[in-house]
């Protein structure tokens, strides 16, 4: 957005300059539930009023503190009043004629309530009427609720003030005070960054207990709204974060680091979560109001334990710059899925099987993009940080580090953390400040490998090169890594990297895929022996990169794949098999295997597929695969085989089960055929059923949104369905599928609402687009490309950078897979001047319809 960026050089000389001390901040929340319009002005604001006192370097400097706010009442520096019409311009506020030394700034504006999900987001549940608030700041959002020094290595205590309307709740990251004439005064914070200082309030319903551990208690908090209250299974979310308490205080060796710990769901959020200090949002679509498979809450405890993980890491300990992101986010993820995989108790011991399934397989789609780019990325300024919340950031990140536990060794990798925690507590680091610690812990000298895995953008490829003697026994065996050239238009030269891997061997024994030998070693050139393995009779399987150690394509050799295309599903463990699914999957992607020839795979296989993240995974990869890379005059010859194959396996699941939900929902999103949309209808009428399916408010919705992509759903269906489900999730479900209906009269009301309109919020332009977006409906469509391009920069310019992105990523015409789409695209990119931010997520969809392309000729030649 036009004056709402920061540069680094420009964050770096203001925190040469200055320290931060303390922030006081006094917010008039008490017009709220009205949305804050008491004076009729139609501007939906609050009142803001900073103190901040700082120190300064030098004296009779210049620098500047930022604000993003409808108006600005007073400006007021060590005492003297500035005109804040002189100062306050392109969401700063100059500063000029510091004192050395201690300096007070006080700063009185009106900020404005959102509905984008940024700064301070106000929402009205439609069960109860009344106003939920809460904020979410990152990156650079803290500035819309009060003037701050947006940037993460300028941290300081800060002192909340809340006035709030009688009846409500305020939550911060300090201890919830007892509110006076309801003004809540909070303590002031340990040191943190603008971004993870945090305020939710309104009538929220709220479930406590306590962590208690070596004689130190800490309160635990859960909160949502009251209609999302008799779905909220508060004991499971305490058993997931006392889980993550235990094992990450083991770890760490460092005691929780804040005074209390409160999760709230909150409605209409756009990631996840938010690790605020203290103070954890958590998208409410996390309190499940029907029947999920396990694969969710598995999703959900990740999460938690993700959020948790940052509380040490990120706000703790928190990068000095936007650069080390990838850094806070991997280490988050990671060490969630390690507690996972290893707490005692675990509910989910076989993470890193949903990890290798669904982890790695978005890294692996990001680092294929022309947008790809090392984990350590290039960060500049804001612009560039807000587009670089991806997969290489998340995933990526995440399975380095997990093969950098391999390279040094786990016990060695948390005493370097440890040491890490206790040297740096309350404080900013860089990259180097960790591996520091764990080259001191492991011995291990972790500059080359750094350089290279860090450092460099792409994948390697492992092959195995196996000779065997006339009796089957092998006579040699080496790993070969290549280096494949970068995506075009990807910057940088591909390398080759040290790697850690084990490679396992398998043996048919009661139809069943065994592992009979693990060896683990070193990878590093183009050629390693593995001299292990000469002398032994040849497996039936030898997988490189087994337990998903190291971040590599892997490939196998001839028997190998021949023995896993006909007992994929065989494998007893899970690891092995997901690994082999992301192979496939892989080459799909790659054009290396035909779509047709996947489709096969995956249905003589996933009936054997006890892991039901993964029979999920597989029903998404299907679709997506059918949608986009099937050769078109073989499309609905390829839809039409799962459909029927999706009803059969719903037919045949245990009743009850997660599989047969599973494929419930699998068979909705394809159903084609008069007589599989009469099944649909009858079973939202309650005239057909499957037993054991319940068919609930979730499923129900499922059904309607097919129903109206078909045609066989019309308003007078969806509003009945919505008067069944009066609540802000019904809302979007029906938005959706009214976008969905397949007349030009709704596509053009859809796109009306979402792209000549800015009046909708996040959650309802999301739903809108999802639905306006329909695979079967390409030539009603089409007409919308040309629409998209003319549209996007005006929209990109004008809207927040959340709703923004929804929209240029969205609606951008993915589905007309063709040559045209191609050459619009590179007409667009060649004229319209886009920033940096939008050219990159225009290059990584132009990239979708270039690998389309060559998937469906692939599929077409098999």
């Amino acid at each position: 957005m036009p004056g709402t960026n920061l540069t680094r050089d420009e964050a770096q000389r203001r925190a040469r300059l200055l320290t931060v001390d303390a922030y006081e901040v006094d917010l008039d929340l008490s017009g709220a539930q009205e949305g804050g319009d008491a004076d009729g002005s139609g501007h939906g604001t609050f009142r803001s009023a900073t103190t901040v006192r700082f120190d300064s370097a030098e004296a009779g400097a210049d620098t500047f503190i930022d604000l993003v706010a409808p108006a600005v009442h007073e400006v007021r520096l060590n005492g003297e009043a500035l005109d804040a019409a002189e100062v306050f311009k392109d969401s700063r506020i100059a500063l000029t004629g510091l004192r050395a030394g201690r300096n007070e700034l006080r700063v009185v504006a009106d900020c404005a309530y959102t509905n984008t999900g940024e700064g301070l987001h106000r929402f009205v549940d439609p069960v109860d009427q009344q106003a939920y608030l809460y904020t979410q700041f990152e990156v650079p959002d803290a500035r819309r609720v009060y003037a701050s020094f947006e940037q993460p290595d300028l941290k300081a205590t800060f002192q909340f003030t809340v006035k709030a309307p009688e009846g409500w709740t305020v939550i911060s990251n300090s201890p919830t005070p007892e509110p006076s004439d309801n003004i809540w005064r909070f303590e002031p914070t340990p040191r943190i960054s603008t971004y993870i200082t945090a305020l939710i309030a309104g009538p929220y319903h709220s479930v406590h207990s306590t962590y208690e551990k070596d004689g130190r208690t800490v309160p635990l908090g859960i909160y949502c709204r009251p209609s999302l209250a008799e779905h909220l299974d508060a004991e499971e979310i305490f058993a997931v974060t006392r889980q993550g308490f235990d094992w990450f205080q083991e770890k760490f060796d460092y005691a929780y680091p804040f005074a209390k710990y409160d999760q709230l769901f909150v409605p209409e959020f756009n990631a996840g979560a938010m690790e605020n200090a203290g103070a954890v949002t958590i998208r409410d679509q996390y309190v499940f109001r029907s029947k999920v498979t396990d694969a969710a809450y598995e999703v959900r405890a990740e999460t938690i334990l993700h959020e948790l993980a940052h509380m040490w890491f990120g706000d703790l300990v928190t990068m000095e710059w936007w650069n080390d992101l990838w850094l806070n986010e991997s280490f988050a993820t990671y060490t969630s899925i390690a507690c996972q995989a290893y707490a005692p108790g675990s509910k989910w011991p076989h993470s890193w099987t949903t990890f290798a399934n669904s982890m790695k397989t978005w890294a692996y789609r990001q680092d294929q993009l022309p947008s790809t780019h090392p984990i350590m990325a290039e960060i500049n300024d804001l612009d560039d940080v807000l587009v670089n919340f991806d997969g290489i950031t998340y995933a990526k990140g995440a399975s380095v580090l997990k093969q950098l536990v391999a390279y040094v060794g786990m016990d060695e990798f948390f005493q370097g953390v440890q040491a890490y925690f206790k040297a740096h507590a309350y404080g900013n680091t860089r990259l180097s400040d960790l591996l520091g610690a764990l080259e001191e812990t492991s011995g291990r000298d972790l500059k080359t490998w750094s350089k290279k895995w860090l450092e460099t953008a792409g994948i390697n490829i492992l092959r195995p090169e196996i000779e065997v003697d006339a009796q089957g026994v092998i006579t040699s065996f080496a790993v070969k890594q290549e280096a494949p050239a970068l995506p075009a238009g990807a910057k940088g030269e591909p390398v080759l990297r040290p790697h850690r891997i084990a490679v396992g061997a398998y043996e048919l024994a009661g139809g069943k895929l065994v592992r009979t030998e693990r060896i683990e070693l070193d990878v590093d050139g183009e050629l390693t022996a593995v001299p292990q393995l000469v002398g032994k009779a040849r497996p039936a399987v030898i997988l490189l990169n087994d337990d998903d150690l190291s971040y590599a394509k892997v490939r196998l050799d001839e028997e190998s794949l021949k023995t896993v295309t006909e007992h994929l599903g065989d494998f007893t463990e899970s690891l092995p098999r997901a690994l082999s699914w992301a192979s496939a999957w892989d080459m799909t992607r790659d054009g290396e295997l035909a779509t047709r020839d996947y489709l096969s795979l995956v249905l003589s296989g996933i009936g054997k597929e006890s892991d039901i993240g993964v029979v999920q995974s597989l029903h998404r990869q299907v679709k997506l695969a059918l949608d986009l890379y099937a050769a078109p005059e073989w499309r609905e010859t390829g839809l039409a085989t799962w459909t029927a194959a999706a009803l059969e396996q719903l037919r045949a699941a245990e009743p009850g089960s997660d599989h047969q939900l599973a494929w419930a929902r699998a068979f909705a999103a394809s159903a084609r055929t008069d007589e599989q949309l009469d099944l649909l209808q009858g079973l939202l009428d309650g005239t057909e059923e499957v037993s054991g399916l319940a068919v609930d408010t979730e499923l129900r919705w499922s059904l309607v949104h097919r129903l109206a992509a078909t045609g066989r759903a019309d308003e007078k269906t969806i509003a009945a369905e919505l008067d069944r489900d009066k609540t802000s999730a019904g809302e979007r479900y029906a938005a959706s599928a009214r976008a969905a209906r397949p007349t030009a009269e709704a596509k053009d009301g859809a796109w009306a609402s979402v792209v000549e309109s800015d009046q909708l919020p996040n959650s309802l332009q999301e739903s809108v687009i999802g639905g306006f977006v329909q695979t079967d409906q390409r030539e009603l469509l089409a007409p919308y490309t040309a629409k998209y391009f003319a549209a996007v920069k005006d929209i990109w310019n004008s809207r927040s950078h959340e709703m923004a992105q929804q929209i240029a990523v969205g609606l951008y015409p993915a589905l007309q897979v063709s040559q045209e789409t191609l050459d619009a695209t590179d007409a667009w990119l060649a004229s319209a001047e886009p920033s940096a931010a939008l050219r990159r997520l225009m290059t990584e969809s132009r990239a979708g319809i270039e690998r389309a392309l060559k998937a469906q000729k692939a599929d077409a030649a098999a």
